[in-house]
């Protein structure tokens, strides 16, 4: 499980994120990102709403994937970050591999990995 401190936790700092920040896609999710330009740990946020699935069940476990793909991470991530991820409708038929080697991958597009 990823630890709090690295949770984005406020609805306020999702929308500043979302509105200013940049935008990276991906096959299953799009990423938000702001850089916030202090030397405290980068946070994340995960959003899959009931568009993407109505079963609870498929969306916690797309939260999941992605949770544990970053917490993986957080060895070699960079500081001073926020990032959402956005999930998209495909990810509802992604394994949890795949998500996760998807995510790193889109850490490592954005330059968030050291």
């Amino acid at each position: 499980m990823l630890a709090k401190k690295l949770k984005l936790t406020d609805a306020k700092d999702f929308a500043r994120v979302q509105e200013t920040g940049k935008v990276f896609q991906s096959n299953s999710f799009g990423m938000a990102y702001l850089k916030r330009g202090d030397k405290e740990l980068s946070r994340f946020g995960f959003i899959v709403s009931t568009k993407i699935s109505k079963e609870a069940v498929d969306r916690n476990r797309s939260k999941r994937a992605m949770s544990e793909a970053v917490r993986m991470e957080t060895v070699n991530l960079k500081e001073g970050f926020d990032i959402v991820f956005l999930a998209k409708t495909s990810i509802t038929r992604s394994s949890t591999t795949e998500i996760m080697k998807e995510v790193k991958a889109s850490l490592k597009g954005i330059g968030l990995i050291k």
